[in-house]
């Protein structure tokens, strides 16, 4: 009785061991140090489909491999892990173990083109997926079309705080926007405005100077907006 209690015990010790270290660092000569984070709150670990997830801190530099997906429309509006309401125009990504607000470089190793993208949700819940990108920043590597891609993700700035989000406001409410047309007679910018509520993001009209003009938004920054204009080729300006 005393072997088969030791043999189930490492069993066990090794199925949680297999389910902490899901992500396997690609970067041998930087190993995380625990002394450095001891003094830094804990990460809670969280059950999703029955299974458990081991957040950790990870360095800047460090790298990992694996395979990344997009997430766009089905998800568009709704709340992330972290709290945000999730933008598919907005250069962010869902990871199981990173801290929230990671940044990081996605590479897409089938045609080397890379992105920028800040963590701020959890997933992909599928088997060896590591990466959910959100539809803009898969489409500037190609995800768009393949659907998913090996990746390699290298760390470029992370925190060993616990953090909230918080956008970056303009002078006016944070409140950035791309104008889109401008009219004499507010018939005339309803129609136009009707035409453009296909994109999923809310656009209004503003009496300005004697005038009706549309606008689409709003953006939590400029880049955000730019994105978008560039993505649809819409044609305005961008205004705060």
């Amino acid at each position: 009785m005393k072997y088969i209690f030791l043999i189930i015990t490492l069993l066990f010790i090794g199925c949680s061991q297999k389910e902490e270290n899901i992500y396997i660092s690609n970067t041998s000569h930087q190993k995380l140090s625990q002394k450095k984070y001891s003094s830094t709150p804990k990460l809670k670990p969280y059950k999703v489909l029955g299974r458990w997830y081991y957040p950790r801190y990870v360095n800047v530099g460090e790298t990992f491999r694996g395979v990344s997906s997009w997430y766009g429309p089905n998800f568009h509006g709704k709340l992330t892990a972290n709290g945000e309401i999730y933008d598919m125009y907005g250069y962010t990504a869902a990871n199981k173990i990173m801290p929230m607000n990671t940044i990081i470089k996605v590479t897409n190793l089938n045609n080397n083109k890379s992105v920028i993208v800040r963590v701020n949700d959890r997933g992909p819940f599928v088997k060896e997926r590591i990466l959910d990108l959100s539809y803009i920043a898969g489409k500037k590597i190609g995800l768009d079309s393949t659907g998913t891609a090996p990746v390699e993700i290298e760390v470029l700035k992370t925190t060993n705080k616990k953090t909230t989000y918080k956008p970056t406001k303009s002078k006016k409410n944070g409140k950035i926007k791309i104008q889109i047309g401008a009219f004499k007679n507010i018939s005339g910018a309803q129609i136009f405005k009707e035409e453009f509520n296909k994109f999923n993001k809310k656009t209004y009209i503003k009496q300005i100077d004697n005038k009706y003009k549309v606008f689409i938004g709003d953006f939590v920054s400029y880049e955000d907006a730019k994105n978008f204009k560039t993505t649809h080729n819409i044609k305005g300006f961008i205004v705060k």
